[in-house]
């Protein structure tokens, strides 16, 4: 009975809500039948807003090699047209490209820090998520062994019944 109880205590944790059980049978069929997991992707994708959205994309094209490509071709470009075409508009030192570069910069880090904060939420769920799991499926071969030794233990009374009316039938 006190076994029950703490494991009814587990429960009622696991699920954060009140929970009214009669009997081992029922709580197991409720640990069985009703889903715990969820998808933390999908949830995190209903939420989302047009700025958490822009904000990811941004910061997927900052972080790869497509972005660090067209970024290397863009400021090669800026210094040949400088040096060459346009020496009036950004002559060296590059004084305007420093500015763009900058301006770049700050507004790229927030955003991408936005980006790492929502993913840092998703992996916080995605733990509690995967613990109430853990706890679930530790709940449950807890009582299958539990049933398992009850079951040998009653095979083991059966076959000794079974040899005690065989040797009195002798």
């Amino acid at each position: 009975m006190e076994n029950k109880n703490i494991k009814e205590k587990i429960v009622k944790q696991l699920v954060n809500q009140n929970i009214d059980i009669e009997n081992e049978q029922e709580l197991i069929e409720m640990l069985i039948n009703e889903p715990i997991a969820i998808d933390v992707d999908k949830v995190n994708k209903e939420k989302l807003k047009f700025g958490d959205k822009l904000a990811d994309a941004i910061t997927r094209l900052a972080g790869s090699w497509l972005f660090i490509i067209i970024f290397c071709l863009f400021l090669i470009s800026w210094m040949v047209l400088n040096n060459t075409l346009f020496k009036s508009i950004d002559p060296y030192p590059y004084i305007l490209l420093n500015l763009m570069l900058s301006c770049i910069a700050a507004l790229q880090a927030p955003i991408i820090m936005m980006s790492q904060n929502r993913e840092s939420k998703k992996d916080s769920l995605r733990s509690k998520n995967d613990y109430k799991t853990d706890l679930k499926s530790e709940l449950i071969l807890e009582i299958l062994h539990e049933q398992m030794s009850e079951i040998i233990s009653n095979q083991k009374k059966i076959i000794k019944s079974l040899e005690e009316k065989k040797e009195s039938d002798k």
